[in-house]
This record gives structure tokens, sequence and C-alpha cells, in this order.
């Protein structure tokens, strides 16, 4: 571990997130949310939490990888990457939890997946193991497009 402060605060910021990101869906759930049409294909409710703490952990590692690293060429734009897909995934809790607009949310969604594609190719010029951790985390969001799709074509 190179840098203790560092590690701590990219658990901080990560993990903040998802707890803000976690308000934000947990006061959309009631009502709302529990009324819509899913598809078969829909997790049980409890599988969210663990997965996305899981890939909170992984964005955490990923994070300080590229704080890390002394290579000054990609790391402003990977950390600038990280950051703004951050906030992309938090906006869509908002849009779809807090608006309540699934229409919105796949529209953010894919915004996000390209934010995690471009965090992907920048992470990989300064860390292939900081890129390779972002493999989940697309793979997750990819599932989660999919199932904001068919929530928007069961609900619309």
């Amino acid at each position: 571990m190179k840098s203790v402060p560092k590690w701590i605060a990219s658990l901080g910021i990560c993990f903040g997130s998802g707890l803000l990101g976690g308000l934000i869906t947990k006061s959309g759930m009631p009502g709302w949310y529990d009324q819509l049409l899913k598809p078969m294909s829909f997790p049980p409710a409890w599988v969210f939490a663990p997965v996305w703490n899981v890939l909170y952990f992984l964005l955490a590692i990923t994070l300080y990888l590229l704080w890390i690293n002394e290579d000054g060429r990609y790391k402003s734009l990977a950390l600038k990457a990280f950051f703004i897909q951050l906030l992309i995934n938090l906006i869509w809790s908002g849009v779809f939890f807090g608006l309540h607009s699934i229409a919105g949310g796949l529209v953010v969604i894919m915004i996000l997946l390209l934010a995690i594609i471009c965090l992907a190719v920048f992470s990989w010029q300064v860390s292939s193991k900081a890129a390779c951790l972002l493999a989940p985390y697309l793979g997750w969001v990819c599932f989660a497009w999919y199932l904001n799709y068919q929530l928007w074509l069961l609900n619309s």
C-alpha cells in the first residue's frame, strides 16, 4: 500500500457516492417502483445491495490505482473520466428513482455506459489492473441497461 490516506479517500469517495445513490434509490422505491411491471429476468431486490457493494469496492481500488500512478500523461484524463462516470451514475439514480423517469433513466444509462468505456480506455493507459477491475462494473451496468429497457417496454 503506497498511500493509506489515498486508499481511505478512495473508499470514502466510492462508498459515499454509493450511499448517496442508495438514499436516492430508497426514496423512490415505495409505491412507484414497487408497482412497475418487471420482466421475468429481473433479479430479486436483495441482490442489488451486495452487488453494488462489491462494485464500489472495485471502483475504489481502480481510483486508488489511478491516483497513486506516477504517469501524468493519461492519469489526469483517467481521473476526470472516473469522477464523470461516478457523477453520471448518481444522476441515473436521481432521474430513474427520484424523477420516476424510466425513459430518462434509459438515456442516462447509455451515457453512463459510454463514460465507463472512456474510463476503461484512459485507465488502460495508466494501469491495466485498474482498467481490468472495471469489467464487472461494465457488465453490471450493461445488465442494468437491459433491465431499464425492459421496464420501459413493459411500463410505457
